[in-house]
């Protein structure tokens, strides 16, 4: 079922969001009072060597072990 219809004040949690860097993107955006968040850098955690993605809203993101994205960092 899609998603693309989201009723006010139903609320979509960052583990909610497909694993897709898009999916991400148009999250954050969403978050971000509509202004575009981007991929600044795109790097690997040097203790466990899995994905990290430095985004312009000065977090960065990383799936768990499910999948799941997740603030990294």
């Amino acid at each position: 079922m899609s998603q693309a219809f989201v009723k006010e004040g139903d609320e979509q949690w960052l583990h909610d969001v497909s694993p897709t860097l898009n999916a991400l993107l148009v999250y954050l955006t969403r978050e971000n009072n509509g202004i575009r968040v981007y991929l600044v850098k795109q790097a690997a955690d040097p203790k466990t060597g899995e994905e990290v993605l430095q985004m312009s809203n000065g977090l960065s993101y990383g799936k768990d072990k499910e999948g799941k994205w997740e603030i990294r960092w």
